[in-house]
């Protein structure tokens, strides 16, 4: 698998967006470099993306400071699958070997937390305390293997695949008080990919639909505080989370997940939301769109 590249004529795009605002900011802009999935900083200084396999970091103070790369040494080419450690001084890492790492996040050597286990693993989230993991594990070399929501402790070991139900699962994150897994799941859907949000207890328990939509809908982040929620809706009929598309990018109250509070139409998918990029005030978010020449 390679990193993915720009299209010619294609840009990388990076926003912030509000509940406050109706127009998001333009961050940083670049016809060489196809930037994917940031995360916020726990200090609230830059954002963190990958491109090229590798990490960079964004200031969000000093932008003519551009991008910087964080060096990382030991950990193969990543993907978009990297989660901040909730003390903010490591990063979990999906590396396109299939395996997850951990590394400083201000760049140093990493270490790998998974086994040989005949899957692959795709990062998404870690518990507040910092002690779980919460990833989608699908089997090696099973073409059309539906992931499968897993957990393990953050420094390393045994993995414990978890029930829920039939369908592809995706996206897994803790809420941020640690009670809840949020995630899409095809286990609603009556037609093939039609993936929906949904919630379950972390300590076990049942899928709960959190909102039903005509759309494809993956991705659900909650905000540090719990009040707000963002997540990317694919076009009805979309399979899985394709790159290149128009899709709208979501900002929702918790206690209404029906009824968005702003929309923001991008051209994107892949890449433009995989990870959770609040802020740590809960007030913005981060996002990214890959328009084309006259798009």
């Amino acid at each position: 698998m390679r990193p993915r590249e720009l299209l010619v004529g294609q840009r990388t795009r990076v926003w912030i967006a509000s509940a406050e605002s109706t127009v998001p900011e333009l961050v940083h802009e670049t016809s060489d470099l196809l930037l994917e999935a940031p995360n916020w900083s726990a200090d609230g200084a830059h954002l963190l993306l990958n491109g090229d396999g590798r990490l960079w970091r964004l200031d969000l103070a000093q932008k003519s400071a551009g991008l910087v790369e964080i060096p990382l040494h030991g950990v193969p080419p990543i993907n978009n699958d990297h989660v901040l450690a909730p003390d903010g001084r490591h990063v979990f890492l999906s590396g396109m070997d299939g395996h997850l790492y951990r590394a400083p996040s201000a760049g140093g050597t990493g270490t790998r937390l998974t086994g040989d286990d005949g899957l692959l693993h795709f990062l998404h989230g870690v518990s507040p305390d910092g002690k779980t993991l919460a990833y989608v594990a699908i089997p090696r070399d099973t073409a059309g293997a539906r992931g499968q929501l897993a957990l393990m402790p953050a420094q390393g070991g045994p993995s414990r695949l978890v029930d829920t139900g039939a369908g592809h699962v995706d996206g897994p994150e803790y809420s941020p008080d640690g009670a809840w897994i949020h995630l899409n799941t095809e286990a609603f859907a009556s037609v093939l990919g039609h993936a929906q949000l949904a919630r379950l207890p972390a300590a076990g328990g049942p899928l709960e639909r959190v909102v039903a939509s005509d759309t494809v809908d993956w991705f659900p982040h909650l905000s540090p505080d719990g009040r707000f929620a963002t997540y990317v809706a694919f076009p009805s009929g979309t399979l899985g989370h394709p790159e290149n598309v128009d899709v709208d990018v979501h900002l929702v109250a918790t206690e209404a997940w029906e009824k968005p509070l702003r929309t923001f139409r991008v051209f994107g998918g892949q890449g433009t939301l995989n990870v959770n990029s609040w802020a740590p005030d809960s007030r913005r978010f981060a996002f990214v769109s890959y328009p084309m020449t006259g798009h």
